[in-house]
């Protein structure tokens, strides 16, 4: 693998957040706690390992100038900026929210999570856009 695979790496590991996201709040809806934890913690890791890879990568190659020209110049822009703005808001939230989850702080989890959530698979699911649009439209 190369510095310039990290770019896919990066989108896999998005895209795999979001599925264990998404897997992690059905566990808790049925009720399995236990799995629920483990899809939150493996989602942890996921979104991890892709900030030290996308931290690699930028301290590597630098930026990529998005090639597109028109409408969808606009749509890419629109999606980057809430998204790096969101990227580091969720930050701090995913900390305290996977705190008081393994502290046994279920009231004040659950409040926080119902934030954090929706903020990161948001998160997640547009720094795969980003990447389709950055790196396989053009």
């Amino acid at each position: 693998m190369s510095i310039a695979d990290l770019p896919a790496l990066n989108a896999t590991l998005n895209g795999l957040s979001f599925i264990l996201l998404s897997l992690g709040v059905t566990f808790i809806k049925q009720g399995r706690r236990t799995a629920h934890k483990r899809m939150m913690l493996a989602a942890l890791v996921s979104s991890t390992l892709f900030l030290i890879s996308y931290l690699v990568y930028h301290a590597n190659i630098g930026s990529k100038p998005f090639p597109g020209e028109g409408t969808v110049r606009y749509v890419y822009f629109t999606i980057l900026i809430t998204h790096v703005v969101l990227a580091a808001v969720i930050v701090p939230l995913v900390i305290m929210t996977t705190l008081r989850g393994l502290r046994d702080d279920f009231e004040r989890h659950r409040a926080i999570a119902k934030i954090t959530f929706p903020l990161w698979m948001y998160v997640s699911v547009t720094g795969v856009v980003i990447y389709l649009m950055l790196y396989r439209m053009y």
